[in-house]
């Protein structure tokens, strides 16, 4: 018998080998396809409903159309981009600078407000009930919130009469071009602080409550707690507050279409509602494409802005 024999009969480990380079890479190759195809729904949602729109307003923003037949697109190059810059245009003044103006004068009141309420009912008792009360502009419609608010501003409306019962006389606030926009951007807020106020509540909740015993202990009184344990573990909660305001108030179309059409003049007149006006009023979609890749610069620069900032203050969510 051979004793030098490298096998034996009967040895399971003689009859198992490792798969070989080629039989492994058909595996990979099978699990790859295998992923691509249970992908396969949600790429085809992404292309027909985010990539292909996209690629349609990038062409249609260096082209006229009317906006009935495919066939009357004429390219134009960079004409309607330069257009919105031009000389006696209304794009960048007032329409642009209103709506920085008032994106940002909606984060200002609804961030201030929220983390003054939600720091509030963090203390009261049924706080489900405080939530639910907060949030209910959150599920009411625009075009409600508008009506009411807007009869609210009239003369005889409750504003007014609370002005009234102060001694002051009444505000014109949405006829009068000097406050019509602050006045909507007070709406604005109001009805976007809901949604801010559970996310800082929230936040709230996560910080440890040792920090304020701790706090307690040492003699800190309450401006300082806040100043110094309060902001500082809220960072993350106000960063995606400010962020999100951001967003809601660049891109506001519904609210003011509703209580003011954009009047009066220009005086409340938005990026998105332009677009809207070049579009369906004007059958001016290039315009109204080259608007929202506009509009899409300053909205990325002013999220990348504000990330830059909170990161810079050592918080890297």
């Amino acid at each position: 018998m051979n004793t030098l024999a490298p096998e034996r009969a009967g040895d399971p480990a003689a009859r198992v080998r490792p798969p070989g380079p080629g039989l492994a890479a058909r595996a990979r190759r099978r699990q790859t396809v295998v992923a691509y195809l249970f992908l396969a729904p949600v790429l085809l949602f992404f292309a027909v409903f985010l990539v292909l729109p996209l690629g349609f307003a990038l062409l249609l923003s260096m082209s006229r159309w009317s906006g009935f037949d495919l066939g009357d697109i004429r390219p134009v190059g960079p004409a309607n981009f330069t257009a919105l810059f031009a000389r006696g245009s209304t794009f960048l003044a007032p329409v642009l600078t209103n709506t920085v103006l008032f994106a940002l004068g909606t984060v200002v009141l609804a961030l201030g407000g929220s983390v003054l309420v939600a720091t509030c009912v963090d203390r009261l008792r049924f706080q489900g009930l405080w939530r639910t009360l907060y949030f209910l502009p959150m599920v009411t419609t625009v075009v409600a919130v508008g009506n009411v608010w807007k009869y609210m501003y009239e003369p005889g409306g409750l504003v007014n009469g609370a002005l009234n019962a102060l001694g002051l006389g009444s505000v014109a606030f949405l006829q009068d071009p000097h406050t019509a926009l602050p006045a909507v951007v007070v709406v604005q807020a109001w009805a976007s602080a809901g949604s801010a106020i559970l996310v800082l509540t929230a936040g709230l909740k996560s910080i440890p409550r040792s920090y304020y015993e701790a706090a307690e202990l040492d003699g800190a009184g309450t401006g300082t707690v806040f100043r110094k344990i309060t902001l500082p573990l809220l960072r993350p909660s106000l960063l995606f507050v400010c962020v999100t305001q951001f967003l809601t108030g660049l891109q506001s179309f519904a609210l003011i279409t509703v209580m003011t059409k954009g009047g009066p003049g220009d005086a409340t007149a938005v990026a998105a509602l332009e677009m809207y006006r070049q579009a369906f009023s004007y059958g001016d979609w290039g315009t109204a494409s080259a608007a929202a890749f506009v509009l899409f610069v300053v909205v990325l620069v002013i999220t990348l802005a504000q990330l830059w900032v909170f990161r810079r203050k050592g918080e890297d969510a």
